[in-house]
């Protein structure tokens, strides 16, 4: 099942949509407000986020427009507010589906699994290349079966490379999907994040096993021969 954010201030329901959420299989996170439900969105990457409108410290359609430009994260809202009026801008901001309050988390399980299949974002299952696990739910890596030690950014870089096993994956790509930032000036970075994967994986760049780099183009990361 998938890993569900919900934006909530409501204590009651924050409480009680959590608990009924996980009863029903998923793993929930929860925030009582606006700029913290963004950190945890950018920071853990949720599967699908459940926002209320009605947040104490910014509204929650700005807070859906933010989110729209670092990520494309399927959004439902939840609100009391049920008019044409007050839902198509809230669907024009970028949101996939809504649900009226009141709602049981029964109901909400329903659109949750509605809205994941109709964007294709069904819970990811773990990648294997030769003896490299990794495991996007769990946002883990094992290495021969000894887990290696990534910070978060240097594991979202590994698993994209991961999803596209002898792929040559720009720079450019590893900027616009892994940091969601345009390019330009920024290939440094890049360049520091995969010579400290590399020291994980126990390769250098001269004496590469997984992470090869294809001078000119990217980088791509296959099982060693």
């Amino acid at each position: 099942m998938p890993d569900i954010l919900l934006i909530e201030d409501d204590v009651t329901i924050r409480t009680a949509l959590s608990r009924g959420l996980r009863e029903l299989g998923h793993a929930v996170s929860s925030s009582p407000t606006a700029l913290d439900g963004l950190r945890l969105a950018v920071q853990d990457r949720p599967d699908l986020i459940v926002l209320d409108l009605g947040l104490p410290d910014m509204d929650g359609v700005e807070l859906l427009r933010m989110l729209r430009a670092v990520s494309r994260v399927p959004v439902i809202v939840a609100t009391a507010r049920d008019g044409d009026a007050e839902m198509v801008p809230v669907l024009d901001a970028g949101a996939d589906d809504y649900v009226v309050k009141p709602y049981s988390a029964a109901q909400l399980d329903a659109r949750v699994r509605a809205v994941l299949r109709r964007v294709g974002g069904a819970a990811p299952e773990p990648l294997a290349v030769g003896a490299l696990r990794v495991d996007p739910r769990a946002r883990t890596a094992m290495l021969d079966g000894v887990a290696l030690d990534l910070t978060p950014r240097e594991f979202d870089v590994l698993h994209y490379l991961a999803a596209r096993p002898g792929e040559v994956v720009t720079k450019r790509e590893l900027l616009t999907e892994v940091w969601q930032l345009p390019y330009g000036g920024a290939d440094k970075t890049v360049d520091v994040h995969l010579s400290w994967l590399r020291r994980k994986l126990g390769e250098t760049a001269a004496e590469p096993r997984y992470l090869h780099t294809v001078r000119g183009v990217g980088v791509k990361l296959v099982e060693p021969s």
